[in-house]
């Protein structure tokens, strides 16, 4: 097999492979077999008819196409493998010559032209130090926290007065784009000030009281008219005000298991402390992905950042077209930061040469079907017949790769001493927590498509 590759751009090949004869011929017999066992000929029983009568009887030119379509995914496979090129998409793939007879000399020969991970690399791990930031809790972590605990047991309370900011009013809303409505919604509660809803209502609704209305413009964002300009309409129901409870050793001996205020204080200081240092697990993680990418200049496969982009903005919008210009950077800054990630950690992977088990895959594909609510032999299942198992073997070299090439450096906080990450990087945290985009949208897209296919089944008499 002759391979001749020629780089279109930094992150694109083209190969062209020629095969020899006698390495296609294989796929010419395997072909033959195949037609072999479906075709009825007189004289011959199913899967015994030679070769010469099957050429003679299906024609060269169809056991030629079969042979084709199994010989060129293969073949394509062995030349990235020769040729070391890491593909980052599907190929384009153009069969240019096939032999027209047995006889024929013609040797097979296609063009594939895919978008490749470009060539990084990455500094040595050995004896590298990296630094992350000394966490340390204060008083106002701990009095955060229990701000928050304090205000699951608020309560809240019935106002005759105007709206002010912490407040929530019960309101009815109405959207309407050319005295046309679009949308409504009744008895939603709202608290002012925390800007969940749209743009512009906080002030709106600052100052009513309880059976007043009034009207704002706004962007709607969400529905059919997602992106439009519209008038909305709202009306105060009522006003509540929200009553805490006081920070005494009542409240501690109601809220937790501890007697005393302080003693509340103490235990939520200790789960700050434990809260940070895997804070500084993750700091450390991210401050290793930067180093080894530091200095590096990394262009992206235009194609893939494009798809990924409209998958980024699925996930916000409705309606990827109608994205606003913020949305548009900020799904660019995203995938462009993810994609370097991902080939620096695959480059990592083969660095540190990472070996991924079948069991390991599976633990994988089972924790992301233990997050949708799924049975994970079922999800497994689909993964396998969706052809996506790939991508599970791939991410988990990723995570591998992390955790070894973490093990190989030196990390140190501010002060010069020595990080123990080892809790952070036994086998556990080979199984990341945060899964990727890709992973997460290709889990998303299986549980999707088998929640249909349940949908679909006849309900049992």
């Amino acid at each position: 097999m002759k391979i001749s590759v020629r780089n279109l751009e930094p992150t694109k090949v083209k190969l062209t492979v020629t095969v020899d004869t006698e390495e296609f011929n294989p796929y010419l017999d395997a072909a033959r077999k195949e037609i072999g066992k479906q075709v009825n000929i007189p004289g011959f029983r199913k899967g015994h008819v030679p070769g010469k009568i099957i050429d003679q009887r299906i024609g060269f030119g169809a056991v030629a196409s079969e042979a084709v379509n199994a010989a060129v995914p293969e073949l394509y496979s062995k030349a990235l493998e020769e040729k070391q090129i890491h593909p980052m998409a599907q190929p384009e793939l153009d069969v240019q010559e096939v032999p027209t007879s047995a006889k024929d000399e013609t040797k097979l020969k296609f063009v594939a032209t895919v978008e490749r991970r470009p060539d990084i690399e990455l500094p040595e791990l050995n004896g590298l130090e990296i630094e992350v930031a000394k966490p340390s809790v204060s008083d106002e972590d701990v009095d955060k926290r229990l701000e928050n605990l304090r205000q699951r047991f608020g309560t809240l309370v019935g106002v005759d007065r105007p709206a002010a900011k912490g407040d929530f009013a019960n309101i009815d809303l109405t959207a309407t784009i050319n005295d046309e409505a679009v949308d409504s919604q009744e008895g939603v509660s709202y608290e002012l000030g925390s800007g969940t809803m749209l743009d512009g209502i906080d002030e709106a609704l600052e100052g009513l009281s309880a059976g007043e209305e009034t009207t704002f413009e706004s962007t709607l964002q969400g529905g059919d008219h997602e992106g439009e300009q519209a008038l909305v309409k709202v009306k105060v129901n009522s006003v509540k005000s929200e009553e805490l409870p006081e920070l005494n050793d009542d409240f501690a001996q109601e809220a937790s298991e501890f007697d005393t205020l302080d003693e509340l204080k103490a235990d939520i200081r200790k789960q700050c402390e434990s809260d940070l240092e895997a804070r500084q697990a993750t700091d450390a993680r991210d401050a290793f992905i930067a180093k080894i990418q530091d200095g590096l200049d990394i262009p992206l496969p235009k194609g893939v950042k494009a798809e990924m982009v409209e998958q980024q903005l699925k996930n916000v919008t409705a309606d990827p077209d109608k994205a606003t210009d913020e949305q548009k950077k900020e799904a660019e800054e995203t995938v462009e930061k993810e994609l370097r990630d991902q080939m620096v950690l695959d480059a990592l992977a083969e660095k540190m040469d990472v070996k991924v088990s079948q069991n390991e895959v599976f633990q994988f594909l089972a924790s992301i079907a233990q997050q949708y609510g799924m049975d994970p032999n079922r999800f497994i299942q689909a993964i396998i017949q969706n052809g996506q198992i790939g991508s599970a073997v791939q991410e988990v070299g990723r995570s591998k790769g992390m955790v070894a090439g973490m093990k190989a450096v030196t990390f140190k906080d501010t002060e010069g001493n020595a990080l123990d990450l080892s809790k952070f990087l036994g086998e556990a945290a080979e199984e990341e927590e945060e899964q990727s985009v890709e992973a997460a949208s290709a889990a998303a897209a299986v549980a999707d498509e088998i929640a249909k296919q349940d949908d679909e089944k006849p309900a049992a008499e």
